[in-house]
Parts: structure tokens; C-alpha cells; sequence
């Protein structure tokens, strides 16, 4: 008896218990923590969804429809995903002030939470092009030479060399990329708005899309240098050849009329 009542005493046996007690709660924790985050994101993700709508039915609906459906003033926004919600209203371009060829860019009326809660809702009606993380479209590390072959070939014939931009067809235009926000370049690749054709990861992977960002911020920013002068928008030699005949040539025939009406004078005088 003396040996049992010892046994039940030995000091191990509390932090025995303790630590199982530890396992049990840990265990409980693992089972139910994850469920309880999954649950909470779950209703995150339906509140955004439910106030998107809101905002969609006085700001959208009468262009597109009461449930993305489209009408005659607005296409259908089933399957344009996330990323198309973010560019066109987060660049200004819609709500669109009136109907026209171009939908020109102009001052952003959405906050961005709202036009994060707009995106949900849009995202809701179809499976589409998911707007970007800030490390899929950041220029950091990217290929900057590689960017300016991947843009001449495929973007400036319509939008120039140097992202300056050029007329289309019918009151149609490629606008000018100058500043415009690595996001809003990246989700203009993946939703092709308005003239513009897509380019998704299948046809122009994630990386290329970075380095054709790294170049426009390069050639084509605030920051961006002109070791030549006047750039005279980017377009090339055609260009640079017509402002040297009509400015240079012109200011040398006025400068021969000069000299020669000021040389008639003195063999008057």
C-alpha cells in the first residue's frame, strides 16, 4: 500500500496530465480553428457580395441589366470576373458619363473598398479573370528588355513604341499608358477592354506581363528620360524627319527672306 500511494504521488504525474491536457486543447484547436476561419471568410465574402449589389443596382443596373444579364446600352458582365470591375472602375471609365465608340478614362467616383465589393458581386454572377495580387503585376526584378520586345510586338501597333498611344478606326483610340497603374496595365492584359484584344496567362504568362510593365515605366513615366530632347511623342523617324523639314526648313527659308529683303534695302540706300 505504502508503494501504490507512492506511485500516485511521483511528481512526473502532474506534467503528464498537463501535457496531455495541452495535446487535447491543441488537438480541439487544429479541428476547429481552420473551419471557424474557412466560416468567417465565408461571410466576409457574402457581406462584400450583398453590398456590391447595392452599389451595382444605383450604379450599374440600368446600363447592364438588374443581374448582369446586359441590355441594349451595356454588355453582359456574366463571366468578366474580378479583374474587369477593378480595371474599368478603378480607372474611371465606368460608371461611363454616355454610350460612344471610346469610353475615355476620367476621375475615379468609387472608393476602393466599394469597388472591391462591386468586384465580389460581378464575381458572383460567373467565374472570370480574377484581379491581381500586387506580386503577380509588381515590375520588381522583371526583364526590362524583354518587356520592350514583347510590347513592340504586341501592343504597339496600336498604342505606339513608347505607349504614347494613336488613333483607331471609327472615333476609336488606343489611349496614351503614361503613369497608368501597373495593377490597371496588368488587368488590361488579362480582360482586353473595350478594342483591346486579352492576353491570359495560356497566351502571355504572368512573367512577360511584368516585364512588359517594367518597360512602360521606363520609357513612358514621369521618371522616364529622353536623352534626345523632344521625343516628339515616340512615333520614330517619319516623325522626326517631317518636324525637321517643316520647322527646320521653314525657319531657314524665313531666315534666306531675311537676309535677302534686308540686302535689297542697303543696295537702295
Amino acid at each position: 500500500m505504502k508503494k501504490l500511494s507512492a506511485r500516485r504521488r511521483h511528481p512526473l504525474a502532474a506534467v503528464v496530465v498537463l501535457l496531455l491536457a495541452l495535446a487535447a486543447t491543441g488537438g480541439l484547436y487544429a479541428a476547429f480553428a481552420p473551419a471557424d476561419k474557412a466560416q468567417a471568410d465565408e461571410t466576409a465574402q457574402s457581406l462584400a457580395i450583398q453590398e456590391g449589389k447595392k452599389l451595382y443596382t444605383v450604379g450599374c443596373a440600368s446600363c447592364h441589366g438588374t443581374g448582369g444579364q446586359g441590355t441594349s446600352d451595356g454588355p453582359s458582365l456574366v463571366g468578366v470576373g474580378s479583374a474587369a470591375v477593378d480595371f474599368q472602375v478603378g480607372t474611371g471609365r465606368m460608371p461611363a458619363q454616355q454610350p460612344g465608340a471610346q469610353v475615355p478614362k476620367k476621375k475615379v467616383i468609387y472608393s476602393q473598398s466599394e469597388i472591391d465589393q462591386l468586384a465580389a458581386y460581378i464575381a458572383s454572377l460567373g467565374a472570370g479573370p480574377i484581379a491581381p495580387t500586387e506580386k503577380q503585376y509588381s515590375p520588381e526584378g522583371a526583364d526590362i528588355a524583354k518587356g520592350g520586345d514583347l510590347f513592340r510586338t504586341n501592343c504597339a501597333e496600336c498604342h505606339n513604341f513608347t505607349g504614347e498611344g494613336g488613333a483607331l478606326t471609327d472615333g476609336k483610340y488606343a489611349p496614351n499608358l503614361e503613369d497608368v497603374e501597373p495593377k490597371h496595365v496588368y488587368e488590361a492584359m488579362q480582360t482586353g477592354p473595350q478594342n483591346m484584344p486579352s492576353f491570359p496567362d495560356t497566351t502571355m504568362p504572368e512573367q512577360q506581363k511584368r516585364d512588359i510593365i517594367a518597360y512602360l515605366q521606363t520609357v513612358n513615366s514621369a521618371e522616364a528620360e529622353s536623352p534626345g530632347g523632344l521625343k516628339l511623342g515616340g512615333l520614330g523617324p517619319v516623325v522626326e524627319g517631317l518636324f525637321g523639314w517643316v520647322f527646320g526648313l521653314g525657319s531657314l527659308i524665313a531666315v534666306a527672306v531675311w537676309v535677302a529683303a534686308h540686302t535689297a534695302k542697303a543696295k537702295k540706300s
